[in-house]
């Protein structure tokens, strides 16, 4: 069945369908990760977002049971260029487009997505539609024109859990090896605003009792579940508009340390009284280069972000800047001792990919387990 994606500039690509049949609109952004489609398929960030792969191949390894970063699927489509005729791995439960149709995801292949890619490099993020329905182009570009902009969206209220709720799954071994349960240290409560999994295991894993709790759940609230530290990760949408959060972040300032990833990162900044802007495409990929400042250290990273933290409004609302993006110097990385604040904006705990961020869960609730302020030697 022939499907498109049609952009608002006009542009129109023809491929054939996988997955849901339907319409469906979004951002269109480009992802460089050569693997990972099932975490990027589950990962709630990309809620309201059209993910074009930009590697050829997808789909070869099929999903499986274990790699879900969430309970379900969130984004708006799938953009790819070559799907194989069956998945090839003996981790695989079914196929990439079952798991696509089955979510009600309406994905596009035997796209050209360099052409895509480049597109959208050189115009910035652009609205778009997929479409498996006998529409004409042009009525697919005015459904692409008339679909709401990320800047302004408030996509957390879409993925955030309606309850409170407890984690304790480590993360996984490919190995089967038994794993020796690590004792609770303390007490992690997580806002989740559309958190990855691998986020919450790698906190078990450092020695955390987890409880989750809705994005809009107030300060005081939180202060009753007698946390010992409070995390905030990642999520979808302009962060600028989830303003509830960062109101309870700001009613929290210095009296628990807290941590924040990508969404998180920007929230806190937010409620320190800092600013944030939209990035021309964002980074959505696995190898993008980050230099910690406090060690010199270089890391490669993960990271799937649309929106950054102003540098110098968050060094006027009093945080010191500790990590930066080599390719485009876009703030990677702050924190605030003061508040008890330790924040990175991309993804440490990286599933898949690059691992070197990892041991920031475990330097981070270590001294939060002995009492230890949150300062730059966390980082060295």
């Amino acid at each position: 069945m022939i499907a498109r994606l049609a952009l608002e500039d006009g542009s129109v690509f023809v491929g054939h369908a996988v997955g849901a049949l339907g319409t469906s609109t979004g951002e269109v952004v480009f992802n460089t990760a050569m693997t990972g489609y099932q975490e990027v398929l589950t990962d709630p960030s990309y809620c309201g977002q059209i993910v074009t792969m930009t590697f050829p191949l997808q789909g070869n390894t099929g999903v499986n049971d274990e790699d879900f970063e969430s309970s379900r699927t969130f984004l708006s489509g799938m953009v790819l260029r070559e799907l194989p005729r069956r998945p090839s791995n003996h981790r695989a439960a079914q196929g990439l487009p079952e798991l696509l149709a089955q979510q009600g995801v309406v994905g596009v292949a035997g796209v050209d997505t360099r052409a895509v890619t480049r597109r959208i490099r050189s115009h910035g993020a652009l609205r778009g539609v997929v479409s498996t329905e006998e529409r004409s182009e042009v009525d697919l570009v005015a459904l692409a024109r008339a679909a709401p902009p990320m800047l302004g969206a408030d996509h957390v209220r879409t993925v955030t859990p309606r309850g409170v709720g407890a984690w304790d799954q480590p993360l996984h071994r490919l190995d089967q090896t038994a794993r020796v349960a690590i004792p609770a240290r303390c007490h992690a409560v997580v806002i989740d605003c559309g958190i990855k999994h691998n986020i919450l295991r790698h906190l078990v894993d450092a020695g955390c009792r987890v409880t989750t709790v809705p994005a809009d759940t107030p300060a005081a609230a939180i202060r009753d579940l007698g946390p010992d530290a409070v995390v905030v990760g990642n999520g979808p949408g302009d962060p600028a508009a989830v303003t509830g959060t960062a109101a309870t972040l700001r009613a929290l300032l210095g009296d628990v340390p807290m941590l924040g990833i990508c969404l998180g990162h920007q929230l806190l900044a937010i409620a320190l009284g800092a600013q944030t802007h939209k990035l021309r495409f964002g980074h959505h990929g696995a190898n993008v280069p980050v230099q910690n400042r406090v060690s010199g250290r270089v890391e490669i990273t993960s990271q799937n972000h649309g929106f950054a933290v102003d540098a110098g409004s968050l060094e006027r609302a009093g945080g010191t800047l500790t990590h930066v993006n080599l390719n485009d110097g876009s703030l990677e990385g702050f924190l605030h001792a003061g508040a008890g604040v330790l924040c990175v904006q991309y993804h440490p705990e990286a599933s898949p990919g690059p691992h070197d961020g990892a041991a920031l869960f475990t330097r981070f609730i270590d001294a939060v387990a002995t009492g230890r302020p949150v300062t730059a030697t966390l980082l060295e």
